[in-house]
């Protein structure tokens, strides 16, 4: 049986789109006026009356011209003002699907809802806006169907099952996850933001004024900055994780999240490509983490900058079991690459403090000496270089379990990441021109997730020659024998159930 969107829906996008009508209402007054002298303000005021009544009637041509309906195998979508559009979306297909509201959404009582498919790393389709009661409903339905295969107005559908809390943050642990917000990128921008500006707050300090009162003044105004940029962080990360609730429900995993907009998403279970433990150096003091969810072409929330937080902070402990509840892949023993990657390491840090030392050198140069501090003051890092490497070895590693590979990379954002071999899409070998120079290489295990665009899958990196041809080969095996294993076919490619040959 075919279903409408809300009748709300209809002055709800109205009001939605009244910041462009009163941009059109300012262009509209002022053009009238200019072209029809006294009379151009009635003349302004028909043409915005106009445009309103336009969009309002498309609003409620778009509202009686959409139509849905859930069926058995697929979700059909009817939709156009102007063309008729028809979309069928297999329901094996949709991983997500994704409600939320805002505060206004919900004191009226709809939400939007988001269908996520494999494959694709942008939105499948979207239903604005519908009852929220309708939103949970299709939520749920979606995922009985999938389950079971039975139509979905079928009396006989079976009982939902009961959830399972797994996760619930505290008001404690929310505060820490304001608290910890801090992205370490920011004072590094900072310091670019200030230095390129050194030339436009010279202009302006009263003459006289020294050089050791304009450093002061730069380093008070960049620790401002550093302040708000903090704050502004910490606010936000309490406003999106606002009671986190992360329950199990049959195979999936369903989150609810946030305080000013309301999300309420699912995560099925058997589309997990990865996950990843993130820590930083002050939750790794505090002894807390995060845990984040990958699945196949699609990470939820990932149009709010990033993947989704399964659990956006917890003590290692809890995240680590529930790590372990989602994929049981035991207690990893890390092998790091070989000790003298550390001179690698430090040659980098060096040079790229010997680049920041020219920099500064040429802009004090093209300054006449305005820079408020000497162009080799960066030069006593150079004392921390070893430091650094060692910590950035020290951090790197991987561990071949059973049935997963783990990685683990970074020191100021260290990730551990866990793959199934089975989700492994590709095993790849490589090695750049500095890396041959000192004898190791990367091994990447890449995964059919939406964040190995960005070049963040599980990966060994900076391993020795002869382990990287070791590794690779080890992974490619245990990738055909879990695949074997998943699919019930023995090592000849016949499968055990039915007879069929693998094409």
């Amino acid at each position: 049986m075919s279903r409408t969107l809300s009748p709300l829906s209809v002055p709800y996008r109205v009001v939605e789109r009244g910041g462009s009508i009163v941009f059109t209402a300012l262009i509209l007054f002022s053009g009238a006026s200019a072209a029809f002298g006294p009379a151009g303000g009635l003349v302004g005021v028909a043409l915005v009356g106009l445009v309103l009544l336009l969009l309002v009637g498309y609003e409620v041509a778009y509202y009686r011209r959409f139509e849905y309906d859930l069926g058995g195998d697929t979700l059909d979508i009817r939709s156009g003002v102007i063309s008729q559009r028809n979309r069928e979306i297999p329901l094996r297909r949709i991983q997500n699907v994704d409600i939320s509201r805002n505060v206004v959404q919900r004191f009226l009582g709809v939400a939007a809802v988001d269908f996520e498919t494999a494959g694709g790393s942008e939105t499948e389709a979207s239903l604005r806006f519908v009852d929220f009661e309708e939103a949970k409903r299709l939520q749920g339905e979606i995922r009985r169907l999938k389950r079971d295969g039975t139509d979905a107005e079928s009396d006989a559908a079976t009982e939902p099952t009961r959830p399972d809390e797994l996760f619930a943050l505290s008001p404690r642990e929310l505060a820490l996850v304001g608290a910890l917000s801090f992205d370490v990128r920011i004072p590094g921008l900072l310091f670019v933001l200030v230095s390129g500006g050194v030339p436009a707050v010279s202009s302006v300090v009263p003459e006289g004024a020294g050089t050791a009162l304009v450093a002061v003044g730069l380093v008070a105004a960049a620790v401002a900055l550093v302040l708000v940029s903090w704050l502004g962080g910490a606010a936000v990360a309490v406003l999106n994780y606002y009671d986190f609730r992360l329950t199990r429900i049959g195979d999936e995993l369903q989150y609810e999240r946030g305080l000013l907009r309301r999300y309420d998403g699912s995560i099925p279970l058997d589309k997990v490509q990865t996950l990843t433990v993130v820590d930083d150096p002050l939750k790794r003091y505090f002894g807390y983490a995060s845990l984040r969810i990958e699945t196949a072409g699609y990470a939820p929330g990932r149009g709010a900058g990033g993947s989704e937080a399964a659990v956006p902070l917890a003590s290692r402990d809890r995240v680590f079991d529930l790590a372990g509840r989602i994929e049981s892949f035991g207690t990893p023993t890390f092998e790091r690459p070989p000790k003298r990657v550390r001179r690698r390491y430090t040659v980098r840090y060096l040079l790229a403090l010997g680049a920041v030392v020219a920099v500064l050198s040429a802009a004090d140069l093209l300054t006449a000496g305005g820079l408020p501090w000497p162009p080799y003051a960066p030069v006593p890092f150079a004392l921390l270089a070893p430091l650094a490497a060692h910590l950035k070895w020290r951090h790197r590693g991987y561990w071949l379990g059973d049935h997963h590979v783990v990685t683990r990379n970074g020191f100021l954002r260290r990730r551990i990441k866990v793959v199934p071999y089975y989700r492994v899409q590709t095993v790849i070998d490589s090695r750049t021109l500095f890396q041959r120079r000192w004898d190791v290489a990367t091994v990447t295990a890449d995964t059919a997730g939406s964040l190995s665009i960005g070049g963040a899958d599980a990966a060994a990196v900076d391993v020795d020659e002869a382990v990287a041809d070791d590794l690779r080969t080890a992974l490619t095996t245990r990738l055909r024998e879990s695949l074997a294993e998943q699919r019930g076919w023995v090592g000849d490619g016949t499968a055990v159930e039915n007879g069929d040959v693998d094409p």
